[in-house]
């Protein structure tokens, strides 16, 4: 056994801390150590050429890279292991920055600690063995779960690559929040004209598959052969017979409150969310419809030419097998209801972005109007709150959500523009206007649409008169201000969908505590998540704007095609092993993995001359977590790659 030590000055990130060339001389006094130096960068190219100089020169087997934290570099020094000639899991990392030099300052002290790294390190190597990765079949077809422009933009990129993409969305329709919108900021762009090419695009792609009014129920399996079970709600219309003539709609004599214009507007008991939607197909709501709640009326089903009403369709469960998987889920909004003093719900003239939006949509249920839900006039003095739910840990959210400040300024640009005498006035906190052209935007507002912007939090609106009464702090001036509104818009914070902790845990990716996902590294794998071939893009992950949104989506789609391309995939052998000798049959294990990768096999047992059950560790599928491990009663599991003896040979060492 021929062991070589390489121990980097990372700049001055070591050195300034370690004695790294003592560090080096006491290392090639160890046992086995045939070979040990230092470098600058060991990360470099002329770093890694040293390594496999060395590496022929001296005939070594084994390597010690004593560096930085292995999620940062253990990739790149097993690549250049196996270019070297030696197996890549022969190769150790001792951290000697993370653990070692950024978190002490004695000089003495620091070398070492970073000297008994290098020798646990050492320990480990000796008792590592070759692996060899593993492969596994791809198929060839990447769900999306979600039809907002995140979920859209995804399937564009993959179909553009010849790929076969799964559209899945629980409303009748794709297109999300962005389909309620009227305009974009900072350009104005009208969303609807933006969005509906890309919806028409996926529609009509003939590498895209949809699945509207339609459910996750459950996903088995891993990378590259995932098993997704979906429900398909009955729209009690057929789909394949509906030509979207409307005539069904237009009869129907139910009006109920629309989800899609936030109740400001009616919708019928059979309906398309919006005229652009995408299937134009009706929906029946069951729950409103004369025929499902007291057996009359069935107008639509008369008047259909094509036949395509069927009050008897029922919902279908389907399975499908998908290679990889992204999550664009969306978000909702914050419940503000906990802001009792901000009136809504108790007031109609408080209302949030989200409503006047549609108000000022000319296809919205206003016709492009803003005006006061109470008496339907037009509104011309209306007060912007900002940050509700949003930074305040008290009632809300700590995190700042992103959009709102430039939502609000878009909202006050378009008060003006539909009615040249409004007045719009904004309570903040501070303005973040950190994309390209924002902070001209919201600039733009103040100055030439005459914004007021008041720096400060509102205390309390109450109704006098018919108006709005709002109480506020100016910050600014240490002036107290009472504003007679209209209207009030609160701008609310965005937030995780109410079942994303399900999706979650079906998915097998952590999230945190606000229920947004967590990506596998911030900035290393920012769509990425820990299970392999999961991954996140939009709003589920953190508030973002539409053009960051687009960009994660494209990036998701990069990742996932990544997989697509190859003929099989693969995988990281660092995985768990049952010994079938001293496995009791106990299946701890199957309730300990996270990951489902544990299931029972039957063998036939020579010893006992009989069929008995096991533990069967499904390669695929395992992470190499160690839960296993940790339970099993026998020690009939070990996980290759961070075996017990080679955990306790590192104690040992010590």
């Amino acid at each position: 056994m021929k062991i070589g030590v390489f121990v980097c000055h990372c700049g001055t990130n070591i050195a300034a801390t370690v004695d790294v060339e003592r560090v080096s001389q006491e290392a090639a006094k160890e046992p086995r150590v045939k070979f040990s130096t230092t470098y600058r960068y060991m990360c470099s190219d002329p770093g890694q050429n040293l390594i496999k100089e060395a590496v022929k020169k001296h005939h070594l087997d084994r390597i010690v890279i004593a560096s930085c934290s292995p999620s940062l570099h253990e990739k790149t020094f097993r690549k250049c292991a196996e270019k070297a000639g030696v197996n890549p899991y022969l190769m150790e990392m001792a951290n000697i920055r993370e653990h070692c030099s950024w978190v002490h300052q004695d000089r003495v002290e620091a070398t070492a600690k970073a000297i008994e790294l290098i020798r646990l390190a050492l320990a480990k190597v000796s008792r590592n063995k070759p692996l060899e990765y593993l492969y596994i079949p791809i198929e060839k077809k990447v769900l999306i779960i979600g039809g907002g422009i995140a979920g859209i933009q995804s399937a564009i990129d993959i179909a553009f690559a010849n790929y076969p993409a799964v559209i899945l969305e629980r409303e009748p329709s794709i297109g999300g929040r962005m389909a309620r919108f009227d305009k974009t900021f900072p350009t104005l762009d009208c969303a609807a004209c933006i969005l509906t090419p890309k919806m028409v695009t996926v529609s009509q792609s003939k590498h895209v598959t949809m699945h509207t009014y339609s459910e996750i129920e459950g996903v088995k399996g891993h990378v590259g052969d995932f098993t997704v079970t979906i429900r398909k709600k009955a729209r009690s219309v057929d789909i394949n017979k509906c030509t979207g003539c409307g005539a069904c709609y237009n009869k129907c004599p139910v009006r109920v409150p629309s989800e899609f214009d936030m109740g400001l507007g009616k919708r019928t008991a059979i309906y398309i969310p919006f005229p652009q939607a995408v299937p134009n197909v009706p929906v029946i709501d069951r729950q409103n419809c004369l025929w499902f709640t007291k057996q009359k009326c069935g107008i639509c089903k008369k008047i259909c030419p094509f036949e395509a009403i069927d009050y008897d369709m029922q919902d279908e469960i389907i399975e499908e097998k998908f290679g990889a998987i992204i999550v664009a889920s969306g978000f909702t909004q914050f419940n503000h209801a906990v802001y009792g003093e901000y009136g809504y719900g108790k007031y109609k003239d408080a209302i949030t972005g989200l409503h006047f939006e549609r108000m000022a949509n000319s296809s919205g249920p206003t016709g492009g109007k803003i005006i006061r839900p109470s008496d339907g006039k037009e509104a011309r003095d209306v007060v912007f709150i900002q940050c509700v739910g949003s930074r305040d840990e008290q009632k809300g959210l700590s995190y700042c959500s992103r959009l709102c400040c430039m939502y609000t300024a878009k909202h006050a640009l378009l008060l003006k523009e539909h009615n040249k005498d409004a007045q719009a006035y904004v309570f903040y906190i501070d303005i973040r206007a950190a994309g390209k052209n924002y902070e001209e935007f919201v600039k733009k507002v103040q100055d030439e649409y005459g914004a007021v912007y008041l720096r400060g939090r509102v205390s309390r609106i109450f109704e006098k008169s018919g108006k709005l009464i709002v109480r506020g702090a100016d910050t600014l001036s240490g002036a107290q201000i009472e504003i007679k509104a209209d209207l009030v818009v609160l701008a609310t914070g965005l937030v995780a969908q109410p079942d994303a902790p399900g999706l979650a845990r079906m998915l097998h990716i952590p999230y945190d505590r606000n229920n947004l996902f967590t990506e596998a590294h911030p900035k290393l794998a920012p769509v990425e998540t820990i299970t392999s071939g999961v991954f996140l893009t939009g709003a589920c992950q953190s508030p973002k704007d539409i053009p960051d949104t687009v960009a994660t989506a494209s990036a998701a789609s990069v990742k996932a095609l990544g997989l697509m391309v190859q003929d099989r995939l693969q995988r990281e052998p660092l995985v768990a092993k049952v010994d079938a000798k001293t496995c009791s049959g106990c299946f701890a294990c199957i309730q300990a993995c996270s990951f489902t990768a544990i299931e029972e096999e039957e063998i036939e047992d020579k010893r006992l001359k009989k069929k008995r059950l096991i533990a069967k560790v499904l390669e695929g599928v395992c992470t190499g977590c160690g839960n296993c491990t940790a339970v099993c009663r026998m020690s009939a599991i070990d996980l290759e790659g961070f075996s017990n003896r080679q955990i306790m040979e590192e104690i040992e060492a010590l």
